[in-house]
């Protein structure tokens, strides 16, 4: 089932009136585009799952082994400067900018852009699309990003000032500087 987009800026639904939407339709995953469009995706199925459960695992492991930041899976909603609501399949955010934001601005959809996003396309995911959310995350403020692609085993590598750059079949993938010491293994997504 594709995702299905709506636009809602005839209603002006408020930030308080999308997070009670989200929160009452657990078994969707919703995303706001700047522009105001609701974006309705359906779960992810089981190679996908899978596939983000070993990315969004590794991740954890290596933000368990360090005090440098905390990680976040794909049903955490991250408010973006431009007023986008996006929920990246994986995500990090630095420690200090973490612990500057208030308990409730932790609790709720997260005020910022994180530092690392990742995106795992599934085969009915645009691949146009996703590079146009890994952009926009750029431009909020990310510093690294990976779009990740296994039915074409491709990963895109995205950095703030720097051309993309595309990695054929790549075994591993770096998260230096962001990430220091992360390494992300892919024979479990490739496969």
């Amino acid at each position: 089932m594709d995702m299905l987009t709506l636009d809602i800026n005839s209603v002006g639904m408020t930030d308080e009136q999308y997070f009670q939407l989200c929160r009452a339709n657990r078994d969707l995953r919703f995303e706001r585009s700047a522009k105001g469009e609701l974006i309705i995706m359906p779960p992810a199925g089981g190679k996908s799952g899978g596939r983000n459960f070993r990315l969004t695992q590794q991740l954890a492991n290596w933000t368990d082994t360090n005090d440098l930041g905390t990680g976040f899976d794909s049903s955490t909603g991250f408010k973006l400067p431009n007023g986008a609501d996006r929920s990246p399949d994986a995500a990090w955010v630095r420690l200090e900018r973490w612990k500057a934001l208030t308990a409730e601005e932790q609790d709720r959809f997260v005020p910022l852009c994180p530092d690392f996003v990742a995106e795992l396309r599934s085969k009915t995911d645009s691949i146009k699309g996703l590079r146009l959310k890994m952009q926009e995350y750029l431009d909020n403020g990310a510093q690294l990003g990976w779009l990740i692609d296994p039915q074409a085993r491709k990963v895109e590598i995205y950095r703030p000032g720097l051309p993309v750059e595309v990695l054929d079949n790549p075994e591993r993938l770096s998260g230096e500087p962001v990430l220091p010491g992360f390494v992300l293994n892919l024979a479990p997504i490739w496969a």
